[in-house]
């Protein structure tokens, strides 16, 4: 954390603390434990393999859970610091937030979810609060990361009421119709911007989205516009770094004035009047039109490409062929994956496919299907 004083609404230490109660850290902040935690996790290791929009064996350099979530923590960090906001809580909740997601993204958690429908559904937030919570196997005293209440919070962005009120206090807000802290709110649109930005930049990498595509986003095309005119013979890669980078930058200029702006129209003066009011970390409403605009064009031109489908398809057959499997027979799954009990049998089979990797996925299918696999 950066040595100037931290605003009046920032989380500055975590009043809640942690479930099971731990001696303090010496030379670093409660915060930073936490980060430190996340980080030599094997659910952090695990992100190296988990997609974003394409699955992990189709090329070396697009994103991954695990750079993805880096990137993240960068911006978060940088916002954070601006606005004297806790950063390393930002950075904390920024490395936490995909720890749930399964294997080849949205359409591994679709199917697990169709899955699960009778067993309390699938879903990546809460996956990622039990995957600290309880599946992290590394300390003596507890299981899961032990983490703070605040960081917990944070992770945890999205919540139906059914399942709020089997969290404890972590789930009050959903309950109350409150807000988490400032970092909390700042590194889920960290999240955002990281996100559709890269996807821009790996859908044009990958050749599926084309710049013609992308000339009717304004906030694409704008800052295309700017590239082109300023280097006229700059090679079409780097003009896409460089149109990119200034979206992201235009981006967080945006969200830190608005944010701003609302921090002094609303004048909190502690947590507490964060939690009450309305979400103060937000882009103003001319950007927030321009980037659900992106939203619509990378769903409509690159989630729903044919090629992304095909595998979203194979994705999808794979993570319920394995669910089927198991649950005819959890003999089939790994000793230290052995239900309990029969009522546990579907959790346990869903945090086992959930913490695959996409070619540790593959793989397993093959092994399982394939009679020439054993």
């Amino acid at each position: 954390m950066s040595n100037q004083p931290l605003a009046p609404y920032a989380v500055i230490c975590s009043e809640r603390g942690r479930r099971i109660k731990e001696p303090l850290p010496i030379g670093r902040s409660e915060f930073q434990r936490d980060r430190d935690r996340i980080i030599h996790s094997a659910a952090f290791r695990r992100l190296e393999y988990k997609t974003q929009v394409f699955v992990n064996h189709e090329g070396d350099l697009f994103r991954t859970r695990l750079t993805h979530s880096i990137e993240v923590a960068q911006i978060g960090r940088s916002i954070a610091r601006r606005l004297s906001l806790n950063e390393d809580l930002v950075e904390a909740i920024s490395l936490a937030h995909d720890l749930g997601h399964t294997p080849f993204g949205h359409a591994g958690q679709e199917a697990l979810n169709e899955c699960m429908k009778d067993h309390g559904g699938f879903e990546h937030n809460l996956q990622s609060l039990r995957v600290v919570d309880v599946l992290e196997e590394k300390y003596a005293a507890f299981d899961g990361l032990n983490l703070c209440f605040e960081t917990r919070e944070g992770i945890l962005k999205h919540c139906s009421l059914s399942h709020a009120g089997q969290l404890g206090e972590v789930g009050e807000r959903f309950l109350k119709d409150q807000r988490p802290s400032l970092e909390a709110q700042l590194a889920n649109l960290a999240d955002e911007i990281a996100y559709n930005n890269h996807d821009v930049d790996d859908g044009l990498r990958s050749g599926l989205l084309t710049l013609e595509q992308l000339a009717s986003v304004r906030l694409f095309s704008e800052h295309l516009d700017e590239v082109r005119q300023a280097f006229p013979d700059l090679a079409e890669r780097r003009v896409i770094h460089e149109t990119v980078r200034r979206m992201i930058n235009a981006l967080v200029s945006d969200l830190i004035e608005q944010t701003e702006d609302n921090i002094r129209r609303h004048a909190p003066q502690s947590l507490d009047e964060v939690r009450v009011a309305a979400p103060l970390v937000a882009f103003s409403p001319e950007m927030h039109e321009k980037n659900r605009e992106l939203k619509a064009v990378l769903r409509t031109q690159l989630y729903r490409h044919y090629k992304v489908m095909r595998m979203s398809a194979k994705a999808r057959r794979i993570i319920r062929d394995l669910f089927c499997a198991f649950m005819e027979d959890s003999r089939l799954l790994p000793p230290q994956f052995f239900p309990h009990s029969e009522q546990s049998k579907a959790r346990c089979i869903s945090d086992y496919i959930a913490g695959m990797t996409d070619r540790y996925a593959i793989r397993e299918h093959r092994r399982i299907f394939a009679v020439e696999e054993i």
